[in-house]
């Protein structure tokens, strides 16, 4: 996947130094590449060749990326680490921040319109891409997290409502790019996008659990800021036993349903067990 990334932000193509090293800065640090070994694997579910779904699950890693450095703007989160290392802000401005976050998110749909794909195919992936970044979809979920930071009156259906479009949302789409990237019919893809809003939603769980028992060395960023700004997570509405509870009611019906994809899947089912067992 490394060298994926590396080829995605070449140097040469008329980026300015300053903004392609703050890209590259937050796109090659440390990560899970959780949404790209997502994407690769639903391709292999559905008997597709994995080559065929890097350029898709590139695209992922760049989106997610943009998001991570504006997540941690000071309008935003605020944070001043990110993968154990200092933001993107902190290193080379807030104005510059923006900007890569903006480059790498119009970079993703770059790299997956050139994808070595059908052209049916790239559209659909550029079009599933779309929807879940977009307002419907992360930015949507990302903007109610800030509208009901600091209330007392937000619901669980509220709640998972932020929780499965600011994070599963990306995580959903991941799986069905893998699958369309792969060729598969459309009830499999229609599977796997089940499959990724179970273990989307776990995963974003998980993280709530984590930045109420973790230490920033963990988890490489600061932790417990949740609860002060008075963040909605399930621990503070359903408490720790509950929410737990629910990622592993969660997590095993994800690997349930990647079960289905019989010897296939089983880098799903690997998958699913680890984002509900992650400590960091």
């Amino acid at each position: 996947m490394a060298p994926a990334l590396d080829r995605a932000l070449r140097e040469g193509t008329g980026t300015p130094r300053t903004l392609h090293e703050a890209m590259r800065y937050s796109l090659t640090g440390e990560g899970k590449r959780v949404r790209p070994a997502l994407c690769l694997a639903s391709c292999e579910a559905v008997g597709g060749r994995v080559e065929d779904a890097l350029a898709p699950a590139v695209g992922l890693e760049l989106v997610h990326t943009y998001s991570l450095i504006h997540d941690d703007l000071p309008c935003m989160d605020d944070d001043d680490l990110r993968r154990g290392k200092p933001t993107n802000h902190r290193v080379y401005g807030e104005a510059m921040a923006v900007l890569a976050g903006d480059a790498l998110l119009t970079r993703a749909f770059e790299v997956v319109a050139e994808a070595d794909l059908p052209v049916e195919a790239r559209l659909d992936c550029v079009r599933i891409l779309a929807e879940a970044a977009g307002p419907a979809g992360m930015v949507g979920g990302q903007a109610l997290d800030l509208e009901t930071e600091g209330s007392e009156d937000v619901d669980l259906p509220t709640l998972q409502y932020i929780h499965t479009h600011k994070t599963g949302a990306l995580i959903g789409a991941a799986c069905r790019l893998g699958g369309r990237a792969g060729d598969g019919r459309a009830e499999e893809i229609a599977e796997l996008g089940r499959y990724g809003e179970k273990i989307g939603l776990a995963f974003q769980i998980v993280d709530d659990i984590l930045d109420e028992t973790a230490g920033p060395d963990q988890l490489g960023k600061e932790s417990h800021k949740d609860r002060a700004r008075g963040k909605a997570t399930y621990p503070r509405l359903l408490g720790l036993r509950e929410s737990r509870a629910r990622v592993e009611e969660l997590g095993k019906a994800a690997v349930e349903t990647a079960g289905r994809f019989g010897d296939r899947g089983m880098s799903l089912e690997v998958l699913a067990r680890f984002i509900i067992q992650r400590s960091r």
